[in-house]
């Protein structure tokens, strides 16, 4: 690696201002810097010694998602294999080469459509602003795959990311800047221009949709609704289900903290976030804080709705909305978002917890869009800077108090 490192150094002169590939600078510093520690340190004055910089970061938060990504990809596979044969009885680990590879040849092509257009356009605003690469989309690039249905059309995707990156985030200075998550704003920008594409029964298992066109006789009859979308039924004139009893039957809890039911690519595995959670939170990248009040908050609305009552989803169990639909996977990768999320202690916990609550209610409530977090994490974006501000001010209003009386 030394070796290597030398011989990037040296060519350093030739993309510095003056040099002949000047213009090439925001991308050779962005690979050099991806890879080595940079040329240019602090020489003098007061400053921290830290081997940790924004880029080494962003991978913390990568490594993380490696349990949910490779999960995902098997997962894709096995659903895939469930839509050709319209078996939903199959083995979740029978052939699990298989259903790997299949799920890679699925999963594989969205990622490389995210990075592709989202660093294109990075690299553009770089070299057109004189900057190196942005590194908040090494994480944005793989959040974007494992939020997306499995079924999506790779265009639709990279449309999507196109807006997320340029609207999103290169609108208001890059990262750092942004206001609202750029993964989340990129599905529910095709949540609300494609809303076939990201909802309904044919979209989360890769293929389902082309069987059924092509008029698969096995495939009468079937259905690949995620566990939100056959709850949600419970408020219309003709569930799918009778009773909660038979829901259970077809999505356990257990079923539902492994992840052994349709979803997007990387949320329905519980135990696979759960260990990205344990890496965020032991490498003081994520915020214990606001997962564990993002928890809180859905389990107290499951409760209040619980007294509510009336249907299967109002009467649902409130640790059940805790392990379904993108609750974990939004309150531990999307909530957390250091750029878009609260900033002082007591405001994080305020953020989390009122993040959770308006997640649940809106997946209940709203039976024309049950999954709620994409919207209650959005909103909460919006609402951080505010709640900051009056956390602020209270911490300045009491110490004026308390100044007054001594």
């Amino acid at each position: 690696m030394k070796f290597l490192e030398k011989i990037v150094h040296n060519m350093e002169p030739k993309f510095t201002k003056g040099g002949k590939l000047e213009k090439w600078n925001p991308i050779f510093e962005s690979f050099t810097t991806l890879a080595f520690t940079p040329a240019h340190v602090t020489s003098k004055g007061a400053h921290i010694r830290d081997g940790v910089d924004l880029k080494r970061t962003m991978m913390t938060v990568i490594i993380a998602m490696i349990p949910c990504l490779l999960f995902g990809i098997y997962s894709a596979g096995h659903w895939e294999m469930v839509a050709a044969t319209g078996d939903r009885s199959l083995d979740f680990w029978v052939d699990g080469g298989a259903k790997f590879i299949a799920g890679l040849a699925i999963v594989l092509p969205i990622i490389v459509v995210s990075y592709g257009v989202g660093l294109t356009i990075e690299f553009i605003f770089g070299m057109k602003n004189g900057h190196s690469l942005h590194e908040g989309f090494l994480v944005s690039g793989m959040l974007i795959p494992l939020i997306m249905p499995a079924d999506v059309p790779l265009w639709m995707v990279g449309v999507a990311t196109a807006f997320a990156v340029i609207i999103g985030k290169e609108i208001f200075g890059g990262t750092g800047m942004n206001i609202l998550n750029v993964a989340l704003l990129c599905r529910a920008f095709l949540f609300f221009a494609y809303p076939t594409a990201m909802s309904g029964d044919k979209v989360w298992m890769s293929g389902l949709s082309e069987n059924m066109a092509n008029g698969a006789e096995n495939l009468d009859g079937f259905s690949g609704a995620t566990a939100l979308g056959d709850l949600a039924s419970f408020i219309s004139d003709k569930p799918v289900f009778d009773n909660l009893d038979m829901y259970y039957n077809n999505y356990s809890f257990m079923d539902s903290l492994m992840g052994f039911i349709p979803g997007s690519i990387g949320e329905t595995s519980v135990i696979a976030i759960l260990l990205g959670a344990l890496i965020l939170i032991v490498s003081g990248v994520g915020s214990l804080r606001i997962m564990l009040s993002f928890a809180i908050g859905g389990y107290v609305m499951g409760m209040l709705l619980n007294l509510v009552g009336g249907n299967g989803f109002l009467d649902l169990p409130p640790h059940f909305h805790l392990v379904i639909g993108g609750f974990a996977f939004g309150a531990v990768f999307m909530a957390t978002d250091p750029v878009t999320s609260s900033q002082t202690a007591t405001g994080k916990i305020i953020y989390g917890f009122l993040g959770g609550l308006i997640a649940i209610l809106i997946r209940v409530l709203n039976p024309a869009f049950p999954e709620g977090v994409m919207l209650s994490i959005l909103f909460m974006n919006v609402m951080a800077p505010i709640i900051d501000h009056y956390v602020v001010q209270a911490n300045v209003n009491r110490r004026l108090k308390r100044l007054k009386t001594t």
